[in-house]
């Protein structure tokens, strides 16, 4: 629920480096797509919608499996979805996979598809694809990165001071966000908050207001028991410092986000993709990364900070 929210679009980079969808005879063609999440989590569906957008212009058939590993946590849980896609896999026979998110090559990919004769575009897996050995001569995809330094000067525009806290779902990808802030970027995080529940969350969330002058929520998704309607009240009854986000679905509960844009990584894989079905070897094509981003700015939580208006898009730029 983001409907109250103001939006302001800032293109930041936008740069293909495939440039065009591939425009050849792709009938006959099959692609399957891993997602490592469920159906109606607004990330994946967008990266989804993406990835159709460019296929549906050609005659390759699609095949979307959903790993529901989001909101299903346990190793065990996991890896029998990892087996079940392997079986769709084994089924489909596609010329092409597409995997979305961490879980998808960590659990599909790496134990199954790696240095075979599939070959695998994956997107969306955080920061560094070195940990799962990509690229090789049969995956290559794009490397997720998140926007944090830029929410991190859009919040020092109204924080009090310089300590910074997370908070976050207790997941895979939340851990791995983490620990990429604090070794990538340099990130020093005076606090650090993984939820299992709702009310640890809660719990969690109003320590941070007492321990840090601004602070990063990552996700609510895996939280179990989380209630939207009553969330957004807690929020805005609870906030006294800025909280930024990246994920454009945790705004009712922020300040301010540079939100990545899923539909980025499903655009890229699909046409590279393509580009596979076509001869083109995925070791030839190179890895690289999410280069757009959207500011937003939620007046509710602005009202109860005393903040009218979203920061200059000077800080966003310089």
């Amino acid at each position: 629920m983001i409907s109250p929210l103001r939006l302001i679009t800032v293109t930041l980079l936008w740069v293909f480096s495939i440039a065009t969808m591939a425009q050849g005879d792709h009938a006959g063609k099959k692609i399957l797509f891993i997602d490592s999440y469920h159906q109606g989590f607004e990330w994946s569906d967008g990266i989804i919608q993406g990835a159709r957008d460019v296929l549906n212009n050609t005659a390759v058939e699609l095949k979307i499996v959903h790993m529901d590993t989001k909101r299903n946590t346990s190793e065990a849980f996991i890896k029998s979805a990892a087996l079940g896609v392997k079986a769709a896999i084994d089924e489909f026979e596609p010329d092409v996979v597409i995997a979305s998110d961490d879980n998808a090559s960590k659990y599909v990919v790496v134990p199954y598809l790696k240095d075979s004769n599939t070959p695998v575009i994956f997107c969306a897996v955080n920061w560094d694809a070195s940990v799962y050995g990509f690229p090789t001569m049969n995956i290559t995809g794009m490397v997720e990165v998140t926007l944090v330094p830029e929410i991190i000067k859009d919040l020092k525009y109204y924080a009090k001071g310089d300590s910074i806290g997370f908070i976050s779902a207790n997941t895979l990808t939340a851990r791995k966000e983490f620990q990429n802030h604090r070794d990538r970027l340099g990130i020093s995080y005076k606090k650090a908050y993984f939820a299992r529940n709702y009310q640890e969350w809660k719990d969690m969330f109003i320590e941070l207001q007492n321990e840090v002058d601004m602070a990063i929520m990552l996700n609510h998704v895996g939280i179990s028991g989380w209630n939207d309607a009553e969330a957004i009240r807690f929020v805005e009854e609870n906030t006294r410092i800025p909280v930024g986000t990246w994920n454009s679905w945790v705004m009712p509960y922020a300040l301010l986000g540079v939100a990545n844009i899923p539909s980025e990584q499903g655009t890229w894989a699909a046409q590279a993709a393509l580009k596979v079905l076509e001869g083109v070897s995925p070791g030839k094509i190179p890895l690289t990364r999410n280069k757009k981003g959207k500011l937003f700015f939620n007046p509710r939580i602005g009202k109860r900070l005393g903040i009218k208006t979203p920061p200059p898009l000077s800080t966003l730029l310089d």
